[in-house]
């Protein structure tokens, strides 16, 4: 792969890739040359058979602050059509997150706001170090809110929760954000990064298969009803039950040991 800009891509520990914000004198703002970055980076990682869970977080004291706001504001004479034409460009390449079939984890270091709460929305899994806040203030800049977080907000928080952060800009950090279900877990700062990679390689220690399609069987907006459920699990349960890892893991239950997993 190319030299990347704005952007790390490293692998910590064995199946774990980490996608990290490197432009920290930006609190890690969304550039130009981060968005291409950012698109060959999840491209790469997707077609890797050796990754097994994807951790994203930021360079420095923040997560990202978002959208680079003197990119927002630099057409102003621009139409309606030329901003609509060069925003979802913008929107689908960081969503292109989404598109990975493995566990995703967003290792929310410091600040993650606007753009930046609505990629941290786009992974599985939301971990925050204590102190860092998030929040969707778009209206509060006249803007209205993009990058699906009308749809990812909702179902992460719920519709009244999400209408309070939409509405109001207010941003929100630590327990609060823990009872709103906007993250799982809430991380002493010393601990921030052993502990994400900690639970990243628990993750990436699981059967591959079996992982892949559990994640995507809960991935947004999930199953219409019950028995789109069953149906799913009804074919995927199967596909799991024909691995060698199924086998390997009721061994290592049996034998009291760890599995050793490979995919397959």
């Amino acid at each position: 792969m190319a030299e990347l800009t704005h952007l790390r891509l490293d692998r910590p520990a064995d199946g774990v890739a980490r996608l990290t914000l490197d432009n920290p004198d930006q609190r890690n703002a969304m550039s130009p040359e981060m968005t291409e970055s950012w698109v060959r980076a999840v491209e790469s990682l997707a077609t890797d058979r050796s990754v097994r869970v994807v951790v994203v977080t930021g360079a420095g004291t923040a997560f990202t602050s978002g959208g680079n706001l003197s990119w927002l504001a630099s057409e102003p004479d621009a139409s309606v059509d030329q901003l609509r034409d060069r925003m979802l460009p913008f929107y689908r390449a960081w969503l292109t997150v989404r598109r990975l079939e493995v566990p995703t984890i967003a290792a929310i270091n410091g600040p993650a706001i606007g753009a930046g709460l609505c990629l941290a929305l786009a992974c599985d899994l939301r971990f925050s170090a204590r102190g860092a806040r998030m929040g969707v203030p778009f209206t509060s800049l006249g803007l209205h809110p993009g990058m699906a977080g009308t749809f990812s907000l909702p179902d992460v928080v719920g519709p009244a929760a999400a209408r309070d952060l939409m509405l109001t800009g207010r941003l929100v950090a630590d327990e609060e954000a823990v009872g709103l279900g906007l993250v799982s877990r809430v991380i002493e700062p010393e601990a921030f990064e052993a502990d994400v990679l900690q639970a990243a390689t628990a993750i990436a220690a699981n059967a591959p298969v079996a992982t892949r399609l559990t994640t995507l069987a809960l991935r947004a907006p999930g199953h219409a009803d019950v028995e789109n459920a069953l149906q799913w699990e009804a074919l995927a349960q199967p596909v799991t039950m024909a691995t060698a890892d199924l086998q390997e893991g009721i061994a290592a239950a049996t034998e009291k040991r760890r599995p050793r997993f490979t995919g397959a």
